[in-house]
C-alpha cells in the first residue's frame, strides 16, 4: 500500500456517519451527509464505511476545492488507497464517492456547523428524493 506525505492512515470509525441515502436514483443527489467537521480526511473513513455496501471497493472521492481545507491526496481505506480529488468545477455543497465499479453516489454535504434540527430537515428531504435545500 502506497504511503508518503499525501497519504493518511484510515482510522476506526469513531462514530456512526450521519448520512441518508436514497432508495432509488430519483434527482440530483443520492442523499446527504453531515460530517463532524471540516477535516476531510478524518471524516471520510466513516462515511466510506457507511457507502461500501453500495458501491463496493471505493476508487476516488471528488470534492468542491474550495468548501474543504487541503485534505490529504489519498486515503488508506479498507486495504487500498482512495484518491481524494477537489474541483472548482464541482457543484458546491456535494461530493462524491466512486466505486472501483464506476458506481457512484453523489451527496448533499450539509455544513458541519448547521443546527441537528436543521441538518436532520435536510438529511431527511435528501432521502426522501426532494432536492435539500441549504442549510
Amino acid at each position: 500500500m502506497p504511503s508518503g506525505p499525501n497519504t493518511t492512515p484510515s482510522a476506526s470509525p469513531a462514530s456512526e456517519a450521519r448520512l441518508r441515502l436514497t432508495t432509488a436514483a430519483t434527482g440530483r443527489f443520492d442523499g446527504a451527509w453531515w460530517p463532524h467537521a471540516r477535516d476531510l480526511s478524518a471524516e471520510l473513513p466513516t462515511l466510506l464505511g457507511a457507502v461500501t455496501e453500495r458501491l463496493g471497493r471505493i476508487d476516488r472521492v471528488t470534492y468542491h476545492l474550495e468548501e474543504w481545507p487541503a485534505p490529504h491526496r489519498r486515503l488508506a481505506f479498507d486495504e487500498g488507497v482512495v484518491r481524494l480529488e477537489g474541483f472548482r468545477s464541482q457543484a458546491a455543497g456535494s461530493l462524491t464517492v466512486i466505486g472501483w465499479n464506476r458506481k457512484r453516489l453523489t451527496l448533499a454535504v450539509v455544513p458541519p456547523e448547521t443546527g441537528p434540527e436543521t441538518a436532520e430537515r435536510v438529511l431527511a428531504d435528501a432521502a426522501s428524493g426532494r432536492t435539500p435545500q441549504p442549510a
